[in-house]
C-alpha cells in the first residue's frame, strides 16, 4: 500500500529523548492533522521524514522505499517548513525557476497563478517579504508541487484571516483535483477541524492516538451541572479533565454516552477537537494513562 511508514523511530539529543520508538503510518489519499504541544516531538519527526535529520534508531519508508538519503523518493514528498530554508536574497520568481529544476513535478505556471491569487509580488526578494507573505511564498511552492505526499508545518504562520481562508480553500481544491496525502501540523486546531480526516496526536515523544476525526469526536463529550450530580454521573467513566466554578462543574469524558437520569439538571454537549487535544495532552504530561484509556474506548490504535 502507498504510505509513509514510520517504524520504531527514536531520536535523542543528549539526555533528552525527542522521539521514543514511534511507529505509525500516513496512508495515501487522506488529509491528516499531525498535532502535538510544543516540544512533543512533532517537528523532529517531520524533519526525519523530510531527510533533514536522521533517527538514532528505526527508519522511515515511503511507498516501501527507505527514505534516508534515497533519491528515489525525491519526487514523492515535499515538506513546507516553518523554518526559512530559502536564499533570502533571491527573488520569488527565481525561486520558482530553481524549484522547477529540482522537482520535475513542479508546475511553474500554477505557482504564478497561486501567487497572483494571494497578491504575492514575485519580483520581490524573499527577505523583503513580510512574515505573512514569506509563509504565502512557501505555501505557493508546496501547492504547485504535484508530489504524492506534502507536509505543511505551521502553514498559516503570520497569515491574516482572509489569507488563511484562501489557503484552506486552495488546499481542498487541490485535493479534489489531485488526490494525495496532505499532512498539516498546526496549533490552530479548530481552523483545520473540518478539513482533516484523521488525527495523529503525539506527546512526550510518543504517539498517543491515531483516529479518524469523526470517530475521535464521537468519543468525547462534556457533562455540566452541579458538582455532586456531575460526579455521580462520571462514576466508572473515563474522565479526561474537569473545570469547576463555585458549585458548578464541567467534566470532559471519553467513551459512550449514557442517559442523564430523569429529572436531572445535567446537560450533555459535544467536545470540540481543540478541547479534546488540550485535555488529553494536559493529562499526558503526568503520564499516558488517560490518553491510553481514551484510545481503549475505541479499540486498538491504528498503527
Amino acid at each position: 500500500m502507498s504510505k509513509i511508514q514510520i517504524k520504531n523511530v527514536t531520536k535523542r539529543y543528549g539526555d533528552v529523548t525527542a522521539l521514543d520508538h514511534v511507529s505509525f503510518s500516513f496512508k495515501s489519499g487522506k488529509i491528516y492533522g499531525f498535532l502535538g504541544r510544543n516540544g512533543a516531538g512533532k517537528s523532529t519527526l517531520i524533519n526525519i521524514i523530510a531527510n533533514r535529520i536522521f533517527p538514532d534508531e528505526g527508519a522511515v519508508f515511503i511507498d516501501g522505499l527507505p527514505a534516508r538519503e534515497n533519491m528515489d523518493v525525491h519526487e514523492k514528498i515535499f515538506c513546507m517548513s516553518e523554518a526559512d530554508l530559502y536564499d533570502t536574497g533571491m527573488k520569488v520568481r527565481d525561486h520558482f525557476k530553481w524549484t522547477g529544476r529540482f522537482y520535475d513535478s513542479f508546475d511553474v505556471e500554477k505557482a504564478f497563478r497561486i501567487a497572483e491569487e494571494f497578491g504575492l509580488d514575485t519580483g520581490k526578494r524573499f527577505k523583503a517579504l513580510s512574515k505573512g507573505y514569506q509563509s504565502i511564498f512557501k505555501l505557493t511552492i508546496a501547492l504547485a508541487l504535484n508530489v504524492p505526499y506534502v507536509i505543511f508545518d505551521e502553514p498559516v504562520l503570520g497569515l491574516d484571516a482572509n489569507h488563511r481562508e484562501m489557503f484552506y480553500s486552495l488546499l481542498l481544491k487541490e485535493f479534489e483535483e489531485n488526490e494525495r496525502t496532505l499532512i498539516i501540523a498546526t496549533h490552530l486546531i479548530e481552523e483545520v477541524a473540518n478539513i482533516i480526516e484523521e488525527v495523529v496526536l503525539i506527546d512526550n515523544g510518543r504517539v498517543l492516538l491515531q483516529e479518524s476525526t469523526e470517530e475521535l469526536l464521537e468519543t468525547g463529550y462534556c457533562v455540566s451541572g452541579f458538582a455532586k450530580d456531575v460526579d455521580a454521573y462520571c462514576l466508572g467513566k473515563n474522565v479526561i479533565g474537569t473545570d469547576e466554578l463555585g458549585s458548578l462543574k464541567l467534566a470532559y469524558i471519553c467513551g459512550e454516552k449514557t442517559e442523564i437520569p430523569q429529572g436531572s439538571s445535567l446537560q450533555i454537549t459535544a467536545m470540540n477537537l481543540q478541547k479534546l487535544f488540550v485535555k488529553l495532552t494536559g493529562k499526558a504530561v503526568d503520564g499516558n494513562a488517560v490518553a491510553g484509556n481514551a484510545v481503549a474506548e475505541k479499540g486498538d490504535m491504528k498503527l
